[in-house]
């Protein structure tokens, strides 16, 4: 026998057929006996689950009444009597709310552990035995709080697994309903933005958390929390200064020369089979600046770094370096910035003669991804570098290849396996 209570409680049957319970107050005992599958309930807390604040006068009495109709129904050997109450002979993982308890954290723990199809999957499946409000049939409104908050934990974290699986294409319909029924629910509306970013939406990103910010203070009196603040500020960061307000008041200025946009060369072939590795790739990125892909030689970290990167990013080859000192030379030079400077003596300890000033003075202006591909023969100047331009540079983020870590701290390591 099985029991639901995630919607108007149900009793089905070995063959999935459903009982007829017939009338509200023996869902009600039913559903007060599945909340303790397998223990035994007060006759207090039974009446109390029946009828509410409305008892009848030999409350008792009609209560055993009830639980003689009940085992009409469901089978005399399904309610055990004990002393002072009743039983319901089931255990946890014959009631629905259990069940989907035992797949919430499951799922959960799948989800922390990285394995984001599988948390997907499992919340799916824990999501799907909902069947309406929980404890419907309680009298009173406050029985379903607890469940419902656990279903909404669980839907949260089931978005979070498709955001990382970089399935987007249903979630901004879904998250914008949630939002419009949930104003003031502030993670689904951080997934909202993160949804939109993750299409390349960035101004409509920003107009959702524009919409956020003023429905808290119109409605709470309250600024947004610390998570929507920082993604409002990477927005910021992705799409760079806007036109001065109020439009142009004097000459326009000459137009600065565009600068390039990335130098990842497009493949002629085609990239298969690692979508997992691309979506937790890019989920690392949206939440760490300095990200770096281990793995042996031959174990395909540049073309992951490559395929996982925007096509604005810029990629820099340490392999043929025979020097550490040589690696701020070699990222100048990938940036195109390296230029032929002539220098007097007296001026050879000007940034111009600094390439890792210049580089920060470079990068500190406008957001980037770096990527600094087979750090590994020059690692020790590769953590010293990544550190000084994530610390100097607040638009940077950075996308290493090595053998092994750098070693920096708020450093997220990927390990990749071999193909």
């Amino acid at each position: 026998m099985r029991y639901f209570i995630l919607g108007v409680t149900e009793a089905r049957d070995a063959t999935g057929g459903v009982l007829p319970l017939g009338g509200a107050r023996l869902r009600a005992l039913l559903a007060v006996l599945a909340l303790r599958p397998g223990r035994a309930v007060p006759v207090g807390e039974l009446v109390d689950g029946v009828w509410g604040a409305d008892p009848p006068y030999d409350a008792g009495a009609a209560l055993q009444a009830l639980v003689g109709r009940l085992r009409r129904v469901l089978g005399k050997e399904a309610v055990d009597s004990d002393p002072g109450g009743y039983r319901l002979a089931a255990g946890p993982d014959d009631v629905d709310l259990y069940v989907f308890e035992k797949l919430a954290r499951e799922g959960a723990a799948q989800l922390e552990a990285d394995d984001p199809r599988a948390a997907a999957r499992t919340l799916r499946e824990a999501l799907a035995l909902w069947r309406g409000t929980a404890l419907v049939d309680l009298p009173g409104g406050d029985h379903g709080v607890r469940p419902e908050a656990q279903r909404l934990a669980a839907l949260q974290h089931r978005i979070e697994a498709d955001l990382r699986c970089g399935v987007t294409h249903s979630l901004v319909p879904e998250l914008k309903e949630l939002t419009a029924t949930r104003p003031y629910d502030e993670p689904f509306h951080a997934l909202l933005i993160r949804a939109l970013r993750a299409q390349g939406r960035q101004a409509d990103a920003l107009a959702a958390y524009e919409r956020t910010r003023r429905t808290l203070a119109d409605g709470l009196g309250v600024d947004p929390g610390p998570e929507l603040v920082a993604l409002q500020g990477q927005l910021l960061t992705a799409t760079g200064p806007g036109p001065p307000p109020g439009g142009a008041t004097g000459p326009a200025a000459p137009a600065a020369p565009a600068a390039p946009a990335g130098n990842i060369r497009p493949r002629l072939t085609s990239f298969v089979g690692r979508e997992r590795e691309l979506a937790v790739i890019r989920a690392d990125l949206d939440r760490s600046r300095l990200v770096t892909l281990t793995g042996p030689g031959g174990s395909g970290k540049t073309r992951l770094a490559e395929e996982s990167a925007p096509p604005d990013a810029w990629l820099v080859e340490l392999a043929p370096l025979d020097h550490e000192s040589a690696l701020p030379g070699a990222v100048l030079s990938a940036l195109g910035l390296r230029e032929t400077h002539l220098s007097t003596r007296d001026d050879r300890t000007s940034a111009q003669d600094n390439p890792t000033a210049r580089l920060v003075d470079h990068l500190a202006r406008r957001p980037m991804l770096l990527i600094l591909d087979n750090c590994e023969h020059v690692i020790g100047a590769a953590a010293a570098l990544a550190e000084t331009l994530l610390t100097r540079c607040p638009g940077l983020r950075v996308l290493a290849t090595s053998r092994e870590p750098l070693g920096v701290p708020g450093e997220a390591v990927r390990p990749v396996e071999p193909l």
